[in-house]
């Protein structure tokens, strides 16, 4: 699983093990094109980036975590030079918490938050006081009640960018939510009217991403949070070598590599680090302005 996958359920991991792996020979190291980078899930899709990397002659030395809150740290205390792994709701909780500057440079994708159903065929046919689970996680919840929102279901009070169950008009909505634990959300479909389920669940579940009744838009402002990205520390964040990894995270094989680990459901986005520097602005202020 990649950790956008599962973006922001909180994992921890006592121990971290790190498995190391080095691409390339004496002569990129030599000329300096080595780039210590992390992530939490080297599959297929990592192995084409490593290798479209060093046909551009540079060397990837890869840091695979177990523990997802260890690639920001490893990044700020220098162990690596870049990770990439999360969203920029995550990265803003972990500037936020450790008072630290990371700085996203580029995007790379965004995977849709869906509602599925067992017992409705659209968002239309799930009747008025009809019950949706949603994760209780507050980065899951609040962005499942933006989908929930945008699919008409339900109405919020004001215009909260990180909503809770508190915030929801109940007068004005058509259903009723229900917070469970993010790894019951797929398994109360039998029980409920909807259910909200990230990717991780879903494929552990079988439940098939595809048979979304509804999904949010990854163009809609209200997603923007959850755009994964590449990030290195402020200081780095013009250098030249690691921005030209943004580039070829976004080459033609890797997209294919990475709709195919994700059964689809990864979509490209391609967002500077200054857009994206904005997004990440406003996830940290409005992170603050809850403490």
């Amino acid at each position: 699983m990649k950790f956008h996958r599962a973006l922001a359920i909180p994992v921890l991991v006592a121990t971290a093990a790190l498995t190391l792996t080095a691409c390339g020979g004496n002569d990129d190291a030599a000329s300096g094109n080595v780039v210590r980078i992390g992530t939490t899930d080297q599959d297929h899709t990592w192995q084409v980036f490593e290798q479209k990397a060093k046909a551009e002659g540079i060397t990837l030395k890869t840091t695979n975590f177990s523990d997802y809150n260890q690639p920001n740290r490893a990044l700020a205390q220098k162990q690596i030079d870049v990770n990439l792994f999360q969203h920029l709701q995550f990265l803003g909780q972990y500037n936020v918490a450790d008072n630290d500057t990371l700085t996203p440079i580029g995007a790379t994708y965004i995977v849709p938050l869906g509602l599925y159903s067992k017992k409705h065929r659209s968002v239309a046919e799930i009747p008025q006081g009809g019950e949706i689970a949603i994760p209780n996680d507050p980065t899951n919840q609040a962005r499942a009640l933006n989908v929930l929102r945008s699919a008409g279901l339900l109405k919020l009070t004001g215009t909260p960018r990180q909503p809770t169950p508190a915030d929801i008009d109940k007068g004005a909505s058509k259903v009723k939510v229900t917070p469970v634990d993010a790894a019951q959300t797929a398994l109360s479909l039998n029980s409920v009217d909807g259910s909200v389920i990230n990717n991780t669940y879903l494929e552990r579940s079988g439940v098939d991403p595809k048979s979304a009744i509804y999904k949010d838009d990854p163009t809609d402002p209200a997603a923007e949070p959850y755009i994964n990205t590449l990030v290195t520390r402020a200081a780095d964040k013009n250098n030249p070598l690691y921005l030209r990894l943004v580039d070829i995270w976004h080459d033609p094989e890797v997209q294919r590599a990475e709709a195919e680990a994700t059964k689809g459901t990864a979509v490209e986005v391609k967002r500077s680090g200054p857009e994206l520097e904005q997004v990440l602005a406003r996830v940290q202020q409005t992170l603050r302005d809850q403490k």
